[in-house]
Parts: structure tokens; C-alpha cells; sequence
């Protein structure tokens, strides 16, 4: 268990997955927001499990949570999960494409859309 009560899984075959993730995700969001989301200074990403968690950093230190990744096999293939700051979680959603896979920065551009920049943001 971890400290909010969540069981960590420490078998070697989730272990291979998330390094793979580990090595996609972050480089890629890290360059798209800087292209896409100039109100943020940074993207944070932690990884637990399978999963990556982004957050979003703002020039006044605010670190907001954006969504949760999910590795589905290929750079192009993550589950999705908007975080939802009235419950303090993050919920199964369906990205822009009408899917509930894509690629990391549809998920960014997703989360970023709502939490940063507004509906009218994404294009």
C-alpha cells in the first residue's frame, strides 16, 4: 500500500510496461506544451503502476492536475482520464477524437482545454 491507501503492484511484467510509458510520455507532452499551452512552465509527470499522471505547472508555481495516461501498447494508444478537481480523482472520459485512447498530447490538449485554456483552445 502506498500512502492514500492504493495497493502498488510490483510484479516484473508491470514493471517492463512502465518503463516503456516512461519513455514515451514525458519528452512528448514536454514538447507539445511548450508549442500548444504557453501558459504553462511546465508538465510534470509522475508514473505509478501503468499509469502517468500529468499535471500542469503555472508561472505563479500553481500545479494544477490535468489527467491520468494509461499505457495501451504503443505511443499512440493511452487510456484516458480527466482529472476531476470536485472529486479529487480521475474519471474513465472520452477524448476529442471520440475515442477513449490516443496519443499523449490529445490528452493534454484535452485536459489542457478545460483546465487551462478553455473549450474554444482546442483545434
Amino acid at each position: 500500500m502506498n500512502g492514500d491507501d492504493t495497493p502498488v503492484r510490483h510484479d516484473r511484467a508491470h514493471g517492463q510496461a512502465a518503463g516503456v510509458h516512461q519513455d514515451l510520455a514525458a519528452p512528448t507532452l514536454t514538447a507539445h506544451a511548450r508549442e500548444r499551452w504557453p501558459q504553462l512552465v511546465d508538465v510534470l509527470v509522475r508514473y505509478r503502476g501503468a499509469f502517468a499522471y500529468i499535471d500542469g505547472q503555472l508561472p505563479d508555481g500553481t500545479t494544477l492536475p490535468l489527467c491520468r495516461l494509461r499505457y495501451g501498447g504503443s505511443a499512440h494508444t493511452w487510456g484516458f482520464a480527466i482529472y476531476r478537481a470536485s472529486h479529487d480523482d480521475y474519471e474513465p472520459s472520452i477524448l476529442h477524437n471520440g475515442y477513449p485512447t490516443g496519443s499523449p498530447q490529445e490528452a493534454l490538449d484535452c485536459a489542457c482545454g478545460l483546465y487551462v485554456g478553455g473549450v474554444a483552445a482546442i483545434s
